[in-house]
């Protein structure tokens, strides 16, 4: 099994039910056992420029799963649950109904075509923050600890 987080996020329609229906959709999913889900945090919209508020806020949280599945395989689940949720990808960073983000792959870095670990994980802190909640001791390999991490981007 290799151990794997996803960061969980939704700006539109009802966020906390549609996160939930999404992790009960994960457990449901043979080669993948759900070990940690985080508490939700609300956050501001990111867009390319930065915080936007006048987007809809999102609730965001992470996951921590044990797989089988390859990376691009477990990346083919996730997003195949967005599509179930009614994402739509029109516009990148836009709204979105459910958004999952494989951030790390057990000690993976560089998978074909998947860059991960998540390009962007080590500079947000709604990833950072909900993910060490779960894991005192969680890295990014390339990058470090995640509580480092989270206090570089919170100073």
């Amino acid at each position: 099994m290799i151990r794997a987080v996803i960061a969980m996020g939704a700006n539109l329609g009802d966020r906390a039910e549609t996160i939930v229906a999404a992790i009960e959709c994960l457990k449901a999913t043979d080669g993948v056992e759900v070990a940690a889900v985080s508490g939700l945090v609300e956050t501001v919209a990111i867009r390319p420029d930065g915080p936007d508020d006048t987007h809809p806020d999102y609730l965001n949280g992470v996951a921590i799963v044990d797989t089988t599945l390859s990376a691009a395989g477990l990346l083919t689940i996730l997003h195949a649950i967005e599509d179930d949720f009614g994402r739509t990808r029109t516009e990148r960073w836009g709204d979105r109904t459910l958004d999952l983000d494989l951030i790390v792959f057990g000690d993976l870095v560089e998978d074909g075509n998947l860059v991960i670990p998540h390009p962007r994980a080590h500079e947000r802190s709604f990833v950072l923050g909900p993910w060490l909640s779960l894991d005192p001791d969680a890295s990014i390999p390339g990058r470090g600890l995640v509580r480092d991490l989270l206090a570089a981007v919170a100073s």
